[in-house]
């Protein structure tokens, strides 16, 4: 291979390690709006309900944060290696 034809690869692989993780955090900020949106709406819904409600929101967006988190990490690594 010549050299352009490596120096290509590198600066496509980091374009793409960027793009994904950018996909990633946009994914997961469209997630978490879905949840908080999904609890509101219950908690208006049936008030009484606010502390199960609110914990299954908190395990739900901590989920989606260990898979962005995650994504971010192998992106990097594409990054970096």
């Amino acid at each position: 291979m010549t050299i352009l034809a490596i120096l290509l690869d590198v600066a496509i692989a980091k374009m793409g390690a960027g793009i994904g993780a950018g996909i990633a955090a946009i994914g997961a900020g469209i997630g978490i709006g879905q949840i908080g949106k999904g609890a509101v709406e219950s908690i208006a819904r049936q008030p009484e309900a606010v502390g199960d409600i609110r914990s299954n929101m908190i395990v739900a967006a901590a989920l989606i944060e260990g898979v962005a988190f995650f994504a971010i990490v192998v992106c990097l690594l594409i990054l970096f290696l």
